[in-house]
């Protein structure tokens, strides 16, 4: 059975210069592992079809349709604040759009699909954990309601990759995503000073994501300010969910506003601003209490990439773009304190509270998810789950569920909606770690796919899932995540 999908090119077509067409590596058995079929669905694709062995063959880059236009696409990026000024897809291809039912365009994009000229030394190639792990949060976050690509199916390929753990089952992910446009793709035409083309890119991109802004005297001033406002909005999401993306490097952060790149990820569990998973982030650059100041100094870079676009006279383009990056600031402020005013079920943010609520936590090893869900417990007058979980509960703490409680009364809050918005189920991090080692050195999916079950329907509790919901045990490892390369 063949899989009958329609790719636009959009990006193929209008970037020259900006990707190299390039095909996919052949693999000795491709498989469908997991396919996506609520995502399948929605894209208007054939489900059934995707699981046989033309599916398995497409969505590993091989027995494409006439309409497909696979290509490695070029940016640029800092990483860890150095610069490179060619990046690129080196394990990856972009086949082409999809426009769904509803007229919406999503790129259909491989990981692990084979070595490219951009591959810097790498073998491009994929293993299962990382490609599971990348499904697992990215559905996660998904059903959390945070802007995120996502994972449309995990192929295995029939062969064994070298990794720091040995010989591991390689694996595509197929993934969609608003677009794969990062700052670094703006960072990639400004390094080698080509303005027409980096024009081209800003028409595009502002085509694509912001379309009302098409043929605006100050296009590429606003479109800085609606790429500023995306990212604060998701970083605040990312932040009241203790989520550490783990390498917010300029080629990892969307002009879409999407999280993209799973990597080394994880969510905190004990409340600690320092939290660091990445096995290679040994300065804590990209530390949970970092990310902020990332989203800004990313959005610094976009602008200085941006600025002959702003503005032909360099100090007003710099002073213009400054004024958005400090609006930034202040616009991710306030979408901090709405995310955590919603979690705490008040109307309106009390920033003392919320900071106050912050400083508590500092030191004391609170679970940040649990804390949340016991909270409607302390509404009800009960304050031993929410004490039960600091190391020294103090007068300090009951003073804040005291002024917390007043403060949710005086905003007529609703108590029913805090469960509606703090989850019960994440991916905790020693659940994922033993779903992935099963998958992949025993061949045994059901731990992944009871996780996965769980954490797509994150805020409903389920009778006999407790161990999903609570924190990893005390003498359990400090978990340590990879790249995936």
């Amino acid at each position: 059975m063949s899989v009958a999908i329609r790719f636009e090119n959009s990006y193929a077509e209008e970037l020259q210069g900006l990707y190299l067409p390039w095909q996919g590596q052949d693999w000795p058995d491709p498989q469908v592992l997991l396919l996506n079929t609520a995502l399948a669905e929605r894209l208007g694709l054939d489900a059934q079809a995707l699981q046989g062995d033309a599916g398995a063959q497409l969505l590993t880059g091989q027995g494409l349709p006439a309409s497909a236009r696979p290509l490695a696409q070029a940016y640029a990026g800092h990483q860890f604040g150095g610069f490179s000024p060619q990046l690129g897809d080196g394990r990856a291809l972009l086949l082409g759009e999809i426009v769904d039912p509803q007229g919406q365009r999503h790129d259909l994009h491989l990981k692990g699909s084979g070595r490219t000229p951009f591959a810097r030394g790498g073998d491009g190639r994929a293993v299962l954990g990382p490609v599971l792990r990348e499904y697992l949060i990215s559905e996660a976050m998904h059903a959390l309601g945070v802007p995120t690509t996502r994972a449309l199916a995990v192929c295995t390929t029939g062969d064994r990759v070298l990794r720091q753990n040995g010989l591991e089952p390689g694996a595509v992910l197929a993934r969609t995503a608003a677009s794969h446009l990062r700052v670094g793709t703006f960072q990639f035409f400004a390094a080698r000073g080509e303005g027409d083309k980096l024009r081209l890119l800003l028409e595009y991109a502002i085509a694509r994501h912001d379309p009302d802004l098409s043929g605006a005297d100050d296009a590429a001033l606003r479109f800085l300010e609606r790429v500023g406002a995306r990212q604060a909005r998701l970083v605040a999401q990312w932040m009241g969910l203790g989520f550490v993306h783990g390498v917010m490097n300029t080629d990892n952060m969307t002009i879409s506003g999407e999280t993209i790149d799973y990597g080394p990820c994880a969510f905190m569990e004990g409340y600690d601003p320092a939290t660091v998973f990445s096995s290679i982030d040994h300065q804590g650059r990209y530390a949970y209490g970092n990310q902020p100041a990332i989203l800004l100094w990313n959005l610094a870079r976009l602008a200085e990439a941006l600025l002959g676009l702003i503005d032909a006279d360099e100090t007003r383009a710099i002073a213009r773009a400054s004024e958005v990056i400090e609006a930034t600031r202040a616009r991710y402020r306030e979408e901090w304190l709405g995310v955590f005013a919603a979690k705490l079920g008040l109307r309106d943010p009390d920033a003392g509270l919320i900071e106050a609520m912050h400083a508590l936590w500092t030191g004391q090893g609170v679970d940040f998810t649990s804390f949340f869900r016991a909270l409607p417990q302390v509404l009800g007058g009960d304050d031993s789950a929410v004490a039960a979980l600091f190391q020294a509960p103090d007068q300090a703490l009951a003073d804040w569920l005291r002024d917390y409680r007043a403060a949710f009364l005086a905003q007529a809050g609703d108590v029913a909606q805090l469960d509606a918005v703090n989850p019960l189920y994440i991916p905790r991090n020693h659940l994922v770690e033993a779903a992935l080692a099963a998958a992949s050195d025993q061949g045994d999916m059901a731990p992944f796919l009871a996780l996965l079950e769980r954490v797509q329907a994150p805020f409903t509790e389920v009778s006999g899932a407790d161990d999903y919901a609570r924190p990893a045990p005390g003498d359990a490892p400090k978990i340590v995540t990879f790249c995936g390369t």
